[in-house]
């Protein structure tokens, strides 16, 4: 069973640290992809894909609904 506490994180962007690294050549990717009907970050557990969004979303101000999944697999 999953804890209400847990699912609750799943629906807000988490914060941003001061002292990330930037990825502009990733921010840019984004911002092109930013053009069509959908983008998909795919890459394999810790690459910093929900950090990558969240930094590209705080830039953008574009209005957006969070919403994370996940598998218990």
């Amino acid at each position: 069973m999953v804890s209400n506490e847990l699912l609750e994180t799943k629906f807000f962007i988490p914060s941003i640290r001061a002292n990330l690294v930037r990825r502009d050549r990733l921010i840019q990717e984004l911002d092109r992809s930013s053009k069509g009907k959908l983008t998909l970050i795919s890459a394999p557990a810790g690459f910093g894909k929900t950090t990558l969004l969240a930094q590209w979303l705080q830039q953008t101000g574009f209005s957006y609904t969070w919403l994370s999944f996940f598998s218990s697999r």
